[in-house]
């Protein structure tokens, strides 16, 4: 069996040093917001760019913080992507706001910027690009677009850890975390960098809203038992941050063995029943998705062959059972073509050249 993802393979090399300071955390007791979360603040803060990092218990939660840090009014409207995993929408509701979705471009899997000055209201007051797949959405392109307009850019980075925003200067290009008022990462085991149990963390270059995100995320506090918010119970512990200090060594690393698999399959994929997307120059690939027409019969090969594969996603936002009667009526067709015809190639960075050669020939024979 090809796995779909192998991260004990991965990690492997660190589970003894890991194990080290697990143990010595018992005797320590230093098990909330601890000298590691700190630490790993820090080297998220650097990685990504940006002036100040705070981490919190998982990504969904990352987008609700940031954008309750911002007190907008009730209903404010929040344009997020049609195709984007669930929790961007929830987070916009549990903020007590009103999600307005936008398409994709055709193959593309990032906002539409087409579709996006459509959507643009009196009311909208937070845009949501979401980095599908490690591929950058146009950033300084929705900037363009909002100018001078009260609107707040959160990006949903929960797939691009370490990636560039293609969209900055070719001479000096920004990372992703650093280009917008508030960026949000999930940190959940399966992501480019990813702990082992849920946790997420936010970045911004924006000093008053890292003092009140920081508070949020604790409660609404800075010291114990003073609540200046309505906070939230969202903090990272200290043995998942154990963990991702040592995993943060390898990102930019497996990142780039991402991209030499990405490279792989648009190289050697020649079946031209098979559709590859157009992901931006930087991509730091946490899928490699495909179309096709037929997906049943390409999961019915794949599962002969013995390759895991996965769907991101099955569904669009207004496809879901839970948000069919707010979004009666409306239709997103890139997002659709998506939801329909994508399915995930492996992506594992310890894949194997035998492994690749026998993903590509049995995708060619399809």
């Amino acid at each position: 069996m090809i796995k779909f993802l192998d991260i004990y393979k991965q990690d492997k090399k660190f589970h003894r040093s890991m194990l080290k300071k697990i143990n010595y955390l018992f005797k320590k007791g230093d098990f909330i917001l601890g000298n590691e979360v700190k630490k790993f603040e820090t080297s998220f803060k650097r990685i990504s760019g940006s002036n100040y990092s705070i981490s919190c218990a998982n990504g969904t939660d990352a987008i609700t913080i940031a954008l309750k840090s911002l007190n907008l009014p009730n209903y404010s409207e929040v344009i997020i992507p049609a195709m984007t995993y669930c929790s961007t929408a929830f987070s916009v509701i549990n903020a007590g706001l009103k999600p307005v979705l936008v398409d994709t471009d055709y193959l593309k899997p990032t906002i539409s910027l087409h579709d996006l000055k459509k959507k643009i209201t009196k009311n909208t007051k937070v845009i949501i690009p979401v980095h599908l797949y490690g591929s950058s959405a146009d950033i300084t392109g929705i900037k363009k677009i909002i100018k001078r307009k009260k609107i707040y850019i959160i990006d949903d980075c929960a797939q691009a850890h370490g990636a560039l925003d293609d969209s900055t200067s070719k001479k000096s290009k920004k990372r992703i975390g650093s280009t917008t008022d508030i960026s949000c990462f999930s940190l959940y085991p399966g992501k480019n960098l990813g702990a082992y149990g849920d946790a997420g963390i936010i970045t911004t270059n924006n000093k008053n809203l890292y003092k009140k995100i920081s508070k949020i995320r604790n409660l609404g506090q800075e010291k114990k038992f003073i609540h200046e918010y309505i906070g939230m119970n969202s903090r990272l512990d200290t043995i998942q941050a154990i963990i991702l200090n040592h995993k943060i060594k390898n990102l930019i690393k497996f990142n780039n063995k991402r991209k030499l698999i990405a490279n792989f399959y648009e190289r050697n994929i020649l079946n031209k029943k098979i559709l590859k997307l157009n992901y931006s120059k930087s991509c730091v690939y946490h899928q490699y998705v495909i179309l096709v027409n037929n997906r049943n019969s390409l999961i019915k090969l794949l599962n002969n062959k013995k390759i895991q594969y996965g769907f991101h996603y099955p569904y669009a936002i207004h496809q879901l059972s839970v948000f069919k009667k707010r979004f009666r009526n409306k239709r997103f067709k890139n997002a659709e073509i998506l939801a329909k015809n994508s399915i995930s190639l492996p992506i594992d960075p310890n894949l194997s050249k035998k492994e690749l050669n026998y993903i590509v020939k049995s995708l060619n024979e399809f």
